[in-house]
């Protein structure tokens, strides 16, 4: 019974480790969905060699625990290549952002999104899947009078970006080959200081290879954008991912020390980072928190402070 427990751990172990171990022999999008839970699956993978040593001492379950440990430190150590130094918390904020998947569906909630949208002190909002905003949008623009989305510039309501400021030269581009119109660009004024502003939608990075092509397409498109930046929306896919971390090398993108989880809801803390808040140089992240009420969609918002380096 021991040798048949042990043989059980030991066979679930060797697959999770397996999957998770392809990522550095190739990046096959079918599991792209297992490579950005790294750490949580090596951490579980631990925590089975360690009960199948219980259960029998073998050299086998303590090579399980040897190589588990080695994929969770180093899924750590990817996810703070790209942090950047802290912003000291006594400079002023430049501006504050809100990203949010608010879910397509999710008309129910839509006045009480509008409202947390308005009392809450951002001064760039990009709402994504923003149908439900359709029939609130007469009561955002009193306090976000320039916009883009939901009307401007496209028919959809996918994407909604909505400014205290003026959108200098708004426009909306197609990301690879799957969806339309799921990335706006623009660029704000902050008292002198202009800020290209990039929200994206990007498709899930399961459906065959379309995420990539659309990763492949933000890299075009960043190195056209000069002066700071930001790169805001829900990316379906953690910063562990090889595309994601791709980009990120690629194009200077940089982020904070811990990214707050935003999705599965469920697993509140212990979920994993899907919608990102990216900047570049001279631009800053001071602060990213979650939004804590989910407002009924199926991922946490974030809101997020930017200071300029001088």
């Amino acid at each position: 019974m021991r040798d048949t427990i042990f043989c059980v751990f030991s066979v679930l172990t060797t697959l999770v480790l397996a999957i998770v171990s392809l990522r550095y022999v190739t990046d096959f999008y079918l599991l792209s969905f297992f490579y950005s839970f790294q750490v949580h699956l090596a951490v579980a993978a631990a925590a089975a060699s360690v009960a199948a040593l219980l259960v029998k001492r073998h050299w086998y379950a303590l090579l399980t625990l040897g190589v588990s440990v080695v994929l969770a430190v180093h899924g750590v150590v990817m996810m703070r290549e790209f942090v950047e130094p802290a912003v000291d918390q006594s400079r002023p904020a430049l501006f504050k952002l809100m990203s949010f998947n608010i879910e397509n569906d999710n008309f129910a909630n839509g006045a009480d999104i509008a409202a947390m949208v308005i009392a809450s002190g951002a001064d760039v909002v990009s709402i994504l899947e923003a149908e439900p905003l359709l029939s609130e949008l007469p009561r955002l623009l009193k306090t976000y009078p320039y916009y883009i989305g939901c009307g401007v510039g496209m028919q959809e309501c996918d994407t909604l970006v909505l400014s205290k400021r003026p959108l200098i030269e708004p426009r909306i581009r197609n990301l690879g080959l799957l969806w339309r119109n799921r990335l706006t660009i623009s660029t704000i004024d902050f008292d002198g200081q202009k800020v290209n502003f990039l929200a994206a939608h990007l498709t899930k990075p399961y459906y065959d290879e379309f995420h990539g092509l659309e990763i492949e397409d933000l890299a075009d498109i960043i190195p056209s954008l000069p002066g700071p930046l930001v790169l805001a929306g829900d990316f379906n896919t953690s910063i562990l991912a090889p595309d994601v971390q791709y980009l990120m090398r690629s194009q200077g993108l940089g982020t904070v020390s811990l990214e707050p989880a935003t999705w599965p809801i469920a697993a509140g803390a212990f979920g994993i980072p899907i919608d990102h808040v990216f900047s570049r140089a001279p631009l800053r992240l001071k602060s990213v928190r979650r939004i804590e009420n989910s407002f009924g969609s199926n991922h946490f918002g974030l809101m997020a402070e930017f200071a300029v380096d001088p």
